[in-house]
């Protein structure tokens, strides 16, 4: 892993119209190549208005955001979709896609707005989806799909942009609890590709999964960052979600886990 910085937020500050208070107050984080941050803080806090200024979907009022070294503000939104992919909580669709044509979608930052996607971005497309066990579904219609696989092929069509990093939205917010772990896996997996990652959650326990670096948003905006066996503690999580948590050892499973006691 080398130090540098794919993302950099200095010094953020974001409110919405009528908004009696500021969403992201003065907020600052890194991201460095090869690293997965998972950011997290209670509901409200911000975390999925961070994540837009960072795709740059959301204009912020103060402060910068650097994007493998570039401000975002000077970049259109071809230059930013090709070093970030952007893998949102639900994608509802309004048209009935074969599944390959959803993924192939991801190639719009290479081909144009008027472009059409060529014989080797299907290819590549068909690979991606071998690759993460999807590609018996390549000519399905996108609506025939489950929630679950709709997450995977958004995780897909991201991939397929060939980006340097990939914002995840609560990417398990609407899914079971196998399908929550098949994608946090394939999160791992693309980690250990060379991806960097960026994921908002609820689940202190995903952060602790994944491991390497965590960052807590707070109820007024502030961001703390660092190593997540740093920031993971048992009185700072209890305080973030205003409730007992402990975190415990589990030898049986090899991992620690974030538990409520008395429930």
């Amino acid at each position: 892993m080398t130090s540098e910085a794919v993302y950099e937020v200095r010094n953020l500050s974001f409110s919405y119209p009528g908004y009696e208070r500021k969403v992201l107050d003065d907020a600052s984080l890194i991201l460095r190549r090869g690293e997965v941050l998972c950011i997290l803080g209670p509901n409200g806090a911000g975390k999925t208005t961070l994540l837009n200024c960072m795709a740059g979907l959301l204009t912020p009022e103060a402060g910068e955001i650097m994007l493998c070294g570039r401000d975002i503000r000077t970049m259109n939104v071809k230059e930013i979709a090709s070093l970030a992919g952007y893998v949102p909580q639900l994608h509802t669709p309004a048209f009935d896609y074969r599944v390959i044509d959803f993924v192939l979608m991801g190639r719009a930052p290479e081909t144009g707005m008027f472009g059409r996607p060529g014989t080797d971005d299907e290819h590549r497309c068909l690979d991606i989806l071998e690759g993460m066990g999807l590609g018996h579904l390549a000519y399905k219609s996108y609506l025939d799909i489950s929630g679950g696989e709709r997450q995977q092929l958004l995780i897909a069509r991201a991939i397929v942009q060939d980006p340097e990093v990939v914002l995840f939205d609560e990417p398990t917010a609407h899914l079971d609890y196998g399908n929550q772990h098949r994608v946090l896996r394939r999160i791992k997996q693309m980690a250990s590709e060379g991806y960097s990652i960026v994921i908002t959650t609820h689940n202190p326990d995903h952060a602790l999964l994944l491991g390497d670096k965590a960052a807590i948003v707070s109820r007024i905006g502030k961001i703390v960052q660092g190593d997540s066996s740093f920031i993971l503690t048992e009185e700072t999580l209890s305080e973030v979600y205003g409730m007992d948590i402990r975190i415990r050892y589990i030898e049986e499973l090899g991992r620690t886990s974030c538990l409520v006691p008395g429930l």
